[in-house]
C-alpha cells in the first residue's frame, strides 16, 4: 500500500460533498466563522457555556487511545466525533463507533479520519459511521465509481439493523 499526501476528500453514502468542518488545535478557532473539530483536551478545556452556545459548529476529535466515557456526558453538547484511525491495523476506533450508536444513543455525525481503507468501509458503515475523510486513492476511484465493497451475510449484530438469515438465527443479511 502506498501513502498518500493528498488532501481528504468528504464522503457520506449519499456520496461525495464539500467539506464544512475544519481540524483545529484550539478554542482560539471558535472565535471565527465555521465549523470545528478538536482535539479530545481541547474540548474538555472549554468552558461549559461555549461548548452548549456553540454546540452545531462543535465536534471532537477521538483518538484511540482516548475514552469514549471522556465525552458521554457531553454527547449532547456535540454534532460530531471523529474517530481516529492512524493505522490500518489499529482497529480500537470500530469499538467507539459501535458503542457511540448503541449504547450511548449518538445521533450526530459519527466521522472516521485517517487510514480508511475499501475493505474497512463495509464494517465502518455497519457499525454507524455517517462520514469518511478519504485519501487512499484507491477507495476514492471506487466510491467515485459507485463502489462500496462488502459481503452479502454478517454473523454479528452491529448498531445498523439487520435482518437474521435463512436457516440461522446468527446469519445477517444487510438491510437495503
Amino acid at each position: 500500500m502506498t501513502e498518500t499526501n493528498a488532501q481528504p476528500r468528504l464522503w457520506t453514502p449519499e456520496g461525495f460533498r464539500e467539506e464544512e468542518w475544519t481540524h483545529a488545535e484550539g478554542a482560539e478557532a471558535l472565535s471565527g466563522n465555521g465549523r470545528f473539530i478538536l482535539p479530545l483536551q481541547a474540548f474538555l478545556d472549554l468552558d461549559p457555556e461555549v461548548r452548549k452556545s456553540a454546540r452545531e459548529r462543535l465536534g471532537v476529535l477521538l483518538q484511540p487511545g482516548d475514552a469514549v466515557e471522556a465525552i458521554v456526558d457531553l454527547l449532547d453538547q456535540l454534532s460530531l466525533v471523529a474517530l481516529a484511525f492512524p493505522a490500518f491495523t489499529d482497529g480500537r476506533s470500530f469499538s467507539k463507533a459501535e458503542l457511540l450508536r448503541s449504547r450511548h444513543q449518538f445521533e450526530g455525525a459519527v466521522r472516521a479520519t485517517g487510514q480508511v481503507l475499501i475493505d474497512q468501509l463495509p464494517h465502518m458503515l455497519r457499525l454507524g459511521f455517517n462520514e469518511f475523510e478519504v485519501s487512499h486513492p484507491t477507495l476514492i476511484a471506487r466510491l467515485e465509481a459507485g463502489q462500496t465493497g462488502g459481503i452479502p451475510l454478517y454473523y454479528q449484530p452491529t448498531a445498523k439493523p439487520a435482518e437474521k438469515g435463512p436457516k440461522y438465527s446468527w446469519r445477517r443479511v444487510p438491510a437495503n
